[in-house]
């Protein structure tokens, strides 16, 4: 155990921090597609319920064993575990996972900042164009944007969990709510956004689908960053006097707040700019309602508020997004960074270094795949499918598994950590927690009803995305 592990300032900080790591795309437009498809206000109350039943607990999970390690996730499964090569498994996927995550996030922050420097410069009418996002990615310029953030990044974590994650937290979280509020007042004050809101805030019981189950499901668990070892890293980073359950409650109470209001902003604002907007052109993905529908949304409002109003709006949009996405790239990086550091004895600088460019080749990889060379572009086929390796470094590392190492954590705590001692660590700077209803609960989902879920969210993702298969209606 490292004597001089850093620590967050301060309890705020450290919710503000984890917050950022969880607040990211999935939440600002990965939750608002998921919601439009899904059935408003039905996907919205599942979404709800599943945060506080199936991913607070693990949330627990992962910071206590953090927090009682003192280690990344290969040295909390190491030191719990030293002698099994299972276990052991499951540190090594916690960290190979975020450092593939790192690089597909690289790519999609990259277009984020490439958008809002466009909207800067005055170009919002050509971000509207159909065919501007594929000349885009595949232009010169995401060199440039790439190499810009890289820099801002590594200038964050340099500076340290305190001084540069916290400090950059405290800066941005809080930024990022007011601009989200601001967007929000204005969209409802726009003709027809209360269509969107009757849509997002009524449930329609019909809507209630397994599909829809499992989609509300799979979004509150990855949107609040479950089984990517962030939260077991941040929380070896924790006070031993500050309370683990409460904690994981803000950061869960945010996490939700901020997808409720990206809703809130994002499909009255469809609804009010286009209401003859077919949904359905919504529910491809997160990226083409960024990059290809939203765009024009933005323009559209050039008829009320003029050009300049219009691009303002969007610009406000992608610094927003923009600052969601830089959160969470830190929060992911700190983790491959913390096991260099705890695991090679490697001081912050040279494991950044050896980060940095390993990172940085994959995401040129990822960057090629876009038609630049043909054998990353054409990397693999499955389910009747040519995949990219962009499009495979997401649906293994993101998609896959991510439920696997969320199962693996709850077997773990419950069967060999044990009830006793998890109960103990969380009992630290909270005594009300002991004998508690949430203890209760805890004890008995995470040894029980989440591991369940968690492996049918597994095995279905696999025959789903490997074979074309869903074994949910």
């Amino acid at each position: 155990m490292s004597v001089n592990r850093e620590q967050f300032g301060s309890k705020l900080g450290f919710i503000l921090a984890a917050a950022g790591s969880a607040v990211g795309i999935g939440n600002l437009v990965g939750f608002p597609v998921n919601a439009t498809k899904n059935g408003g206000a039905a996907f919205l109350i599942l979404y709800a319920i599943f945060v506080v039943l199936i991913c607070l607990p693990v949330m627990l999970a992962e910071l206590s064993l953090g927090r009682h390690t003192k280690r990344n996730p290969i040295g909390a499964y190491k030191r719990l575990a030293p002698n099994s090569l299972f276990w052991n498994a499951g540190g090594w996927l916690s960290v190979i996972t975020p450092f593939m995550i790192t690089v597909f996030y690289m790519v999609i922050t990259v277009w984020i900042l490439g958008y809002f420097v466009g909207t800067l410069m005055g170009d919002l009418d050509q971000l509207a164009q159909a065919d501007y996002f594929g000349a885009f990615i595949t232009s010169n310029k995401v060199y440039l944007f790439l190499v810009a953030l890289a820099g801002l990044i590594v200038f964050i974590l340099y500076r340290g969990v305190a001084e540069g994650i916290e400090r950059g937290a405290k800066l941005m979280m809080p930024t990022l709510f007011v601009m989200l509020i601001g967007l929000v007042i204005f969209v409802l004050t726009l003709d027809n956004a209360f269509s969107g809101v009757k849509f997002y805030l009524v449930p329609d019981i019909s809507k209630l689908t397994p599909s829809v189950v499992s989609g509300a499901l799979s979004q509150a668990f990855f949107s609040l960053s479950l089984g990517m070892g962030i939260l077991i890293t941040y929380g070896s980073y924790m006070k031993q006097g500050d309370s683990i359950a409460s904690s994981g409650k803000m950061v869960a109470l945010v996490d939700t707040g901020v997808a409720f209001c990206a809703g809130l902003l994002i499909i009255p604002a469809i609804f009010s700019f286009n209401p003859d907007t077919n949904t359905a052109e919504l529910s491809d993905s997160s990226i083409s309602l960024i990059f290809s529908f939203l765009p024009k949304i933005f323009l559209a409002l050039q008829g009320s508020i003029g050009y300049f109003g219009a691009s303002l709006v969007a610009g406000v949009f992608f610094l927003l997004v923009f600052f969601a996405a830089l959160t969470s790239q830190v929060s992911i990086m700190q983790v491959p960074l913390a096991t260099l550091q705890d695991e090679l004895g490697y001081n912050r600088s040279k494991s950044l270094l050896i980060l940095c460019v390993s990172a940085g080749i994959l995401t040129l990889f990822c960057i090629l795949s876009f038609g630049k060379v043909a054998f990353l572009t054409d990397f693999i086929h499955y389910a009747g499918k040519s995949k990219s390796f962009f499009d495979v470094t997401i649906d293994v590392f993101y998609e896959t598994i991510l439920p696997l190492n969320g199962l693996i954590i709850c077997l773990f705590v419950t069967y060999k950590w044990k009830k006793a001692n998890f109960d103990n660590e969380l009992e630290l700077g909270d005594p009300h927690y002991k004998g508690s209803l949430l203890e209760r609960y805890v004890n008995l989902s995470l040894s029980t009803i989440i591991p369940i879920v968690l492996f049918l969210i597994f095995v279905n993702t696999v025959a789903l995305k490997y074979f074309g298969v869903s074994l949910i209606g």
